[in-house]
């Protein structure tokens, strides 16, 4: 009898050894599968860019987009990865409640020169878990990119997308997207799939570069009247929008906590990154119904193919700050009310000689504001935290969060592009803009079979 218990024991053992394994092999497979999710975003905003493009400027508008790519990832790796486990308290960089913060658990966990940010068998999350986020670093700028195309230099906005995807949004995410944060801690803030602290912070980071960057040669008419500049390619534009709409599927799977490892909420169930619990099911009635609900209503408003699109995307950002939380037919509304808040604010833009080239201002800035606001409106009262005396969420938290993201994406676009300008790093001379980016920037043309020497280099006040 003792020998069968002690092999019954000895077999349970390994029996629960292989089962850790193979969550730990699943949750590593999880995280590393919504990375080459999420690289479908990138896609489909260097084929938004180029199809939203003259011609002329189409493939200087994708290599910018793949340049910031590339120059965020060894930027965060080095930088921004170490502000969002520093700095969630503020900028003491003292530990929160939870204890998974502060300057001394940034050092273990985030150094560059420390162990965790490299090849480790014994570690399986630090990889994947800063891959992830590289990607929403990565999502910021190619946000701005789009708005800025066919003027701006190289150099100038790979500086603004360093400073925006691996300081600024992540200092937004480190405060309103992480358990200890002080937002989270203090108001109650709610913010799952990142409406504010990537959208918001996105879009007014790139309206406070637009006022410095100036509108397109031939964008205004001397009586202040704007002219369409239309793109090159309208299919190629809308595959991208649909693109970045598969790669959001990788994006929101980036937001939940996989259970049963020892960095995780607890077992059994997904929870979100503030700890409370969510399903993928959930989150796919609520995806879907931002989709529809935005495109409908963005088809309604304009006729038109671009924001019907655009509209789509709108959206899922207005659900995506409480979709772990809506009924799936309160997520259309939602993102009904986005998908006609959208195209008006793009032509209040437009009237104040702003060139949002694609109108990225309305869609992520002042829609993943919406996003937020509406989770105070439509789920007040949840709890924002799973310990016993958390706050609640609250419409006064998600407002003061709102405009928190706001002034944290506005005032350094502002700021470095202002220096930028001054330093004549910011726009491209205007003999280049009408010869055309790609001939003197790349120097290639992106189609020379089918336009050669004859690709347009006039505008529509010449």
């Amino acid at each position: 009898m003792e020998e069968q218990i002690a092999a019954l024991t000895a077999e349970l053992a390994a029996l629960k050894d292989a089962t850790a394994g193979l969550n730990k092999t699943t949750a590593e497979t999880f995280y590393w599968l919504t990375i080459p999710l999420m690289v479908l975003i990138h896609a489909g905003f260097l084929s938004y860019e180029m199809g939203a493009s003259r011609a002329k400027n189409a493939l200087a508008s994708g290599i910018k987009n793949i340049l910031a790519f590339a120059f965020i990832i060894p930027t965060f790796y080095y930088v921004g990865w170490f502000i969002y486990w520093a700095f969630p308290t503020g900028l003491s960089m003292s530990p929160g409640p939870i204890g998974t913060s502060g300057l001394e658990y940034a050092l273990a966990v985030a150094s560059p020169v420390g162990t965790a940010m490299g090849p480790n068998v014994a570690d399986s999350a630090t990889g994947v878990f800063f891959g992830a986020f590289a990607m929403f670093a990565a999502t910021t700028a190619s946000i701005m990119s789009g708005s800025l195309i066919e003027r701006i230099q190289i150099v100038g906005f790979t500086i603004l997308a360093i400073v925006l995807g691996s300081f600024v949004w992540i200092l937004g995410a480190a405060w309103g997207w992480h358990a200890d944060g002080w937002l989270v801690t203090s108001l109650g803030y709610h913010d799952f799939g990142a409406s504010g602290v990537v959208h918001a912070i996105a879009g007014f980071f790139t309206l406070g570069v637009l006022i410095n960057l100036g509108a397109r040669v031939g964008k205004f008419n001397p009586d202040g009247t704007a002219n369409a500049i239309a793109g090159h390619s309208m299919p190629a534009a809308l595959v991208g929008l649909m693109l970045i709409i598969a790669g959001f599927w990788g994006f929101l799977m980036g937001c939940v906590i996989f259970p049963g490892e020892a960095w995780s909420w607890g077992t059994g169930i997904f929870h979100n990154i503030y700890g409370t619990p969510v399903t993928l099911s959930a989150m796919t009635f609520n995806i879907l119904m931002g989709f529809a609900g935005g495109a409908i209503a963005a088809w309604v408003m304009t006729h038109d193919p671009f924001w019907m699109m655009s509209g789509a995307l709108g959206g899922i950002i207005s659900v995506a700050g409480g979709l772990d939380l809506y009924w799936p037919p309160m997520a259309f509304v939602i993102a009904a009310i986005g998908g006609v808040i959208m195209p008006l604010v793009a032509s209040f833009v437009e009237r104040m000689k702003i060139d949002d080239a694609v109108g990225a201002v309305a869609l992520h800035g002042v829609v993943g504001l919406w996003g937020v606001i509406a989770v105070g409106i439509f789920a007040a009262g949840y709890p924002a935290l799973p310990a016993e005396g958390a706050p609640t969420i609250t419409l006064y938290g998600q407002v003061i969060g709102a405009l928190v993201m706001a002034v944290l994406g506005f005032v350094p676009g502002y700021v470095v592009s202002l220096i930028l300008k001054k330093l004549g790093m910011l726009r491209v001379p205007k003999e280049a803009e009408l010869i055309g980016l790609d001939k003197v920037k790349v120097p290639i043309e992106a189609y020379p079979e089918f336009f050669g020497n004859a690709v347009a280099t006039k505008t529509p006040a010449e």
